[in-house]
């Protein structure tokens, strides 16, 4: 016993031996602490292994800042950094138990997200917490003690670099492996979340700092002068509402209902005879709905939430990433501030957690009154549960009492998911057969879609027996592709004809329909984005959009401008396709002809003025420069989307 209690203190008398002491209790304690306290869905024995690995290399780099010193400074240095950490992570479990999310620099400035806490912080503790902090006392004493010699000597280089060179490897290698199971980790930046079952509290700390200085960086670097050649460029592209629907959904409440990973080929599409769609084929033939057949999404990296941020801002998103998730605290004047002026209420609904995204964060900035996520539904039955929330007809059923709660007229988005790649769906649940294309997720995507088919028709029956039918106006769009290009060989089986880049750049058409009470409907062929979104909703209801910073125009205006931007600067017009840097005629599908080449070049150009304007905008935070008459700035410390706080104030003001 004596022997081993030499040996044991003969190994911490050495600064390297402390130092492995020390890694190896921040590593365990970070590991236990993200299996237990944070919900990070990990699944699989690679994220199992990553979210053991991924706190072992970030413990090594940091607390191996201390070889720089000597002395007793590098273990007041080591004590210092170990106490950070722990402090770090304490307080990320903390914010996590209220808010089902982590600390990020802008939370962190803009301290009225922790003011949201108020009086509940106590209740937020547990007598456990201690246990976050006995290492660092344990470190503390054996520090301050003199039962454990200190290594006064400078750490030579030969000790330090193969240590340092261990933990760069680990890291390597996590994010590596990170990557080959999450591809674009960090360019997209799904959700927080991601980044910490995958590369662990410590680095998503890093992430999120270099994201936050990459982005204020730009932004500092604006002024308002830069808004002025946006605000010509926008004005001089306005197009003038057509006064044939101007105003004709004046009034009425607006229902979105986000189409997931819905492509335009499943309209009116026949599987072994069977209709796919057969609701919306219906609704399309509605004498008072509009649908457009012509209509593309403009999807990059940021997938649906790019399709939300074109929709409420009418900007693009990001060549790279999600503009949700790095430009989240940017002045908008999107939808729903817009229409708050006009004393419409907003509300998103979504059966998934609001961190994904940044809903919980982005929508505060957009303006919206309230977001239903899924705290305010039950997700208890495994059964109602898709990989990304609340199935769709569950996720309807429960929607409904929410959607009544809302004061009249409203303005509102359902978030689907059922219709999501893998598309793969309980067998129970489906009412229709699979494809037979040997393409697992092709085959599939006809019962998913036939699905969230089936649960729309569901929860329209109910609006209509509620008395919201005959006063609403109806969107529903497709928010990007659900069969990538990497499917082509199955999807050539499914429409029955090979897939150039031409066929590929039409199978970007997603649905667009728009009902209204009232209003004439038929197939509208205008080449048209989701860009374009925002300005035509807006003169609908009798908005005029002229003062407003848009980059679409008014699909029903004559005015209208049918090249529709892709992020990656291709684009598709009535006439000419420009994909991979070639031209296509638009009718034929066959490269054009010399004389189109001038008008080809042409569009070209403005599509990339467009979206460098655009990028500038995003980027630099333009919009703070610039309030349009009549419109109030949004104040996003003015919102708050927790059930309990949410639920205390309706109590309030009834």
């Amino acid at each position: 016993m004596d022997s081993l209690n030499i040996k044991k203190a003969a190994f911490l008398n050495k600064f390297i031996g402390f130092y492995l002491f020390a890694v190896f209790m921040l590593w365990i304690k970070t590991y236990i602490t993200q299996v237990t306290q944070f919900n990070l869905g990990v699944e699989g024995f690679l994220q199992q292994f990553l979210l053991l690995l991924n706190p072992l290399g970030s413990a090594m780099l940091f607390l191996g800042l201390s070889f720089i010193f000597k002395g007793r400074a590098k273990y007041t240095l080591l004590v210092i950094i170990y106490s950070l950490m722990s402090i770090l992570l304490y307080a990320n479990t903390v914010y996590y138990r209220f808010f089902s999310d982590f600390i990020t620099l802008p939370t962190i400035t803009q301290t009225q997200n922790f003011g949201d806490l108020g009086g509940s912080i106590v209740s937020l503790l547990k007598p456990y917490d201690i246990l976050f902090f006995l290492d660092v006392f344990l470190l503390i004493y054996l520090w301050l003690s003199k039962k454990i010699q200190k290594d006064n000597s400078k750490i030579r280089y030969k000790k330090a670099i193969p240590v340092i060179a261990f933990a760069i490897a680990i890291s390597a290698l996590n994010l590596g492996l990170a990557n080959a199971d999450r591809p674009q980790l960090l360019t997209r930046g799904f959700d927080r979340n991601y980044i910490v079952k995958y590369l662990g509290m410590y680095n998503y700390t890093i992430y999120d700092a270099t994201e936050t200085i990459k982005a204020s960086s730009k932004r500092a670097l604006a002024d308002s002068d830069d808004i002025t050649e946006v605000i010509n460029f926008t004005k001089s592209n306005y197009a003038e509402p057509n006064q044939e629907y101007f105003g004709a959904a004046k009034d009425m409440n607006v229902i979105y209902i986000h189409l997931e990973s819905f492509q335009n080929f499943l309209m009116n599409y026949k599987l072994n005879g069977e209709e796919v769609t057969p609701f919306l084929n219906s609704l399309i033939k509605d004498p008072n709905t509009l649908y457009f057949d012509n209509f593309f999404h403009q999807t990059a990296q940021g997938k649906t939430s790019d399709a939300e941020f074109m929709l409420e801002n009418s900007l693009f998103g990001l060549p790279q990433g999600s503009a949700y998730i790095t430009k989240g605290q940017n002045t908008y004047q999107a939808a729903p501030a817009i229409l708050k002026e006009d004393g419409y209420t907003s509300a998103v609904f979504h059966g998934n957690k609001g961190s994904f995204w940044n809903r919980n964060e982005v929508y505060k900035s957009f303006g919206y009154d309230h977001f239903f996520d899924a705290n305010y539904y039950n997700t208890s039955s495994k059964e109602d549960m898709a990989e990304y929330g609340l199935l769709d007809k569950p996720f309807f059923e429960q929607s409904l009492d929410l959607i009544k709660t809302l004061p009249q007229p409203f303005y509102s988005k359902f978030i689907t998911v059922g219709n999501h790649f893998p598309y793969k769906m309980n067998q129970d649940l489906t009412t229709i057969g699979k494809a037979d294309t040997g393409d697992a997720s092709v085959d599939n995507y006809f019962q998913t879609a036939r699905y969230a088919d089936e649960a729309i028709e569901q929860f329209i029956a109910e609006l209509q027996k509620s008395g919201l039918y005959d006063n609403s106006m109806l969107v529903f769009y497709g928010d990007h592709y659900g069969i990538s290009e990497n499917h082509n060989k199955a999807m050539e089986q499914v429409i029955g004809k090979e897939i150039t880049p031409y066929e590929s750049a039409d199978l970007q058409r997603v649905p667009l329909i728009i009902h209204v009470p009232g209003m004439q409907g038929g197939v509208n062929h205008t080449y048209g984005g989701q860009i374009d979104l925002l300005p035509t909703l807006l003169h609908l209801l009798g908005i005029d959009t002229k003062e407003y910073v848009q980059f679409g125009t008014d699909i029903l205006s004559k005015e209208h401008n049918g090249v529709v931007t892709f992020r990656n600067n291709d684009y598709v017009s009535p006439t000419i396709y420009s994909i991979d840097g070639k031209f296509y005629d638009a009718t034929t599908g066959l490269p054009i002809d010399d004389n189109q080449l001038e008008k080809a070049n042409e569009y070209k150009k403005e599509v990339e003025y467009k979206l460098q304007l655009s990028d500038k905008v995003v980027n630099g935070d333009l919009l703070r420069f610039y309030t349009p008459a009549g419109f109030t700035k949004v104040d996003p410390s003015q919102y708050n989307y927790n059930k309990d706080i949410t639920e205390e104030t309706d109590n309030e003001e009834k």
